[in-house]
């Protein structure tokens, strides 16, 4: 563990001991993780009809300082939970607008940057929410594994830490995922968004 990993732990575990203090020390380090991770998914957005990256980082930041009943062991634990957070805000966001537009699937994501999921870029955040939330019910825990490395930016050691689980069943997991949710955003994207005929 490197000693900013260290450091975040360590001021994980004060703040969840009572330690006030340690929330603001806490947060000169992991701001800047958490805009990059906001950044990744804000790139390929458009700009008039989304959150701006700062504000999608402050709004996590808010549900996480309201987060109280969780006792924090490891910085990946911290930054799953982020990742989580800035998942549902995207998401949320994005039905929000769908819901005012018709055919309103306009939040997008490169993922074949990422090298996530497929070699098609700009698929739509909102398939990639509904193809993970289902293949959470038939594999939770490879489901995480894609949550963790999509959207918390976890490396496999980190995400290794997490789950307790070894780096090939990460690996084994992460190529599971990926051909099950490559599959089924093939099958969404090619429908359209609109109403039929």
């Amino acid at each position: 563990m490197d000693a900013s990993s260290a450091e975040i732990t360590k001021l994980l575990k004060a703040w969840s001991g009572g330690d006030p203090a340690a929330l603001a020390r806490l947060a000169e380090h992991v701001y800047p993780e958490l805009r990059l991770m906001a950044r990744r998914y804000m790139k390929n957005e458009r700009q008039a009809d989304t959150l701006q990256t700062t504000a999608l980082v402050h709004e996590v930041y808010l549900r996480l300082v309201d987060v109280t009943k969780v006792e924090w062991h490891e910085r990946a634990q911290f930054f799953a939970m982020a990742a989580r957070m800035m998942r549902r805000i995207l998401v949320d966001a994005a039905r929000a607008r769908g819901s005012r537009k018709r055919g309103g699937m306009v939040l997008k994501l490169n993922v074949d940057e990422m090298a996530v999921l497929s070699p098609a870029p700009d698929r739509s955040i909102l398939a990639l929410d509904e193809a993970l939330t289902a293949f959470s019910q038939v594999a939770p825990r490879q489901a995480k594994v894609v949550e963790l490395r999509y959207f918390g930016g976890l490396t496999e050691e980190e995400i290794v830490a997490t789950l307790k689980i070894s780096p090939r069943t990460v690996r084994r997991d992460w190529d599971l995922a990926r051909a099950w949710l490559l599959r089924e955003l093939s099958h969404t994207i090619g429908e359209p968004s609109g109403p039929g005929p």
